[in-house]
């Protein structure tokens, strides 16, 4: 399943690459974090919304909403 989250507290790349990780640990695919828009899309499987959130905060940033896309 693909889903789209919206991320406060990232400011540059470093950022990105920290979110990147952070999906890539849960096992995510076809990640693309956007810092100018703020977010991530990618394809989470059977991942559930509260992992995806916990392993974003864990990370550091603020997951503002998650949504299937």
């Amino acid at each position: 399943m693909k889903k789209k989250i919206s991320i406060e507290g990232m400011s540059c790349g470093h950022c990105v690459a920290h979110v990147e990780e952070a999906l890539k640990e849960l096992g995510a695919n076809s990640i693309n974090v956007s810092l100018e828009k703020k977010s991530a899309e990618a394809e989470v499987g059977t991942t559930s919304d509260e992992k995806i959130k916990e392993a974003i905060e864990d990370a550091g940033y603020d997951v503002i909403g998650i949504e299937s896309i």
